[in-house]
């Protein structure tokens, strides 16, 4: 994944997550989770995206982070994940590795 960076993408919403295309081919790891904690950072194999939830989506039971299919867990967001309300569908998103 690290190969594909730095790239420029944009972001999609869906419910209380933000998730957007990366140029990476992957395959499901044997650990892959569908529901997970807030601030998860997820790699989304089927959509080749990496999801960031931080609350329900349309398809979670009561208040987890339930993906729309299992992800590849890749690890935790420092800081507050709440932070990704503010992201809209369109806004542009630049990864990079630090």
């Amino acid at each position: 994944m690290l190969a594909a960076l730095p790239c420029e993408t944009s972001a999609s919403t869906w419910g209380e997550e933000v998730y957007f295309s990366l140029p990476v081919a992957a395959q499901l790891e044997p650990d892959a989770q569908q529901v997970v904690d807030p601030g998860s950072v997820c790699f989304w194999v089927d959509g080749a995206a990496l999801a960031l939830p931080f609350g329900p989506t349309p398809v979670s039971k009561s208040s987890e982070c339930r993906l729309v299919t299992k992800c590849n867990v890749l690890g935790k967001i420092a800081g507050d994940p709440g932070k990704l309300k503010s992201v809209r569908d369109g806004d542009a998103i630049r990864v990079e590795a630090v």
